[in-house]
C-alpha cells in the first residue's frame, strides 16, 4: 500500500512539474521563433536535474536557429538500468513535430557501442540524428527532394 501511495504522489508531482514547464517559455528560445508548445523533457532512471535540462534545451535551440519551423517536442532520456555487469547505454528519444503533419523520430540507440554509456555522447548524437533527419523533411518541404517511388 505504501508503494502504491508512493507512486501516486511521483504521479502528481510529475504532472504538476510538467504544467509548471508547459506555463513558462523556455528561456532557451527567448527572442526567436520558438515552438508553438513548449518542448516536454521526460527523465526515467534518472534524476532531472536543471543542468541536464539546460543541456537538453540548448541543444533543442540549435535545432530551432537552424530550422526554425518545429512546432513540438517531445525528449525522453532513460538512464542505465544498471542491473548487469556490462554497462548499459543512455538511450535519448526525441519526436519533433514539424508543419503539414511531418515528424522526426528518433528512437534506436546503438547497443553494442560503449561511448552511450557517456549522457553527453548519446544526446549529441541523438540530436545530430535529429538534425540530419530534420533537414531532410525541410528539403522535402521545400521541394527540393524528389520522392522515388
Amino acid at each position: 500500500m505504501k508503494a502504491m501511495r508512493q507512486i501516486l504522489r511521483e504521479g502528481r508531482a510529475r504532472i504538476a512539474r510538467s504544467r509548471r514547464a508547459s506555463k513558462c517559455v523556455s528561456l532557451a528560445f527567448k527572442g526567436k521563433k520558438h515552438m508553438e508548445s513548449a518542448p516536454h523533457i521526460e527523465f526515467q532512471g534518472i534524476e532531472a536535474t536543471s543542468e541536464l535540462r539546460d543541456k537538453i534545451t540548448q541543444q533543442l535551440s540549435r535545432l530551432e536557429e537552424r530550422f526554425g519551423r518545429i512546432t513540438a517536442c517531445r525528449v525522453t532520456v532513460k538512464a542505465p538500468s544498471g542491473h548487469r555487469h556490462v554497462g548499459d547505454p543512455y538511450e535519448v528519444k526525441i519526436h519533433l513535430s514539424l508543419p503539414d503533419d511531418r515528424e522526426v523520430a528518433v528512437d534506436r540507440t546503438p547497443h553494442q557501442d560503449e561511448r552511450f554509456q557517456d549522457f553527453d555522447f548519446a544526446l549529441n548524437d541523438a540530436f545530430s540524428r535529429a538534425a540530419r533527419q530534420l533537414q531532410d523533411q525541410v528539403e522535402r518541404m521545400r521541394g527540393a527532394v524528389k520522392h522515388h517511388g
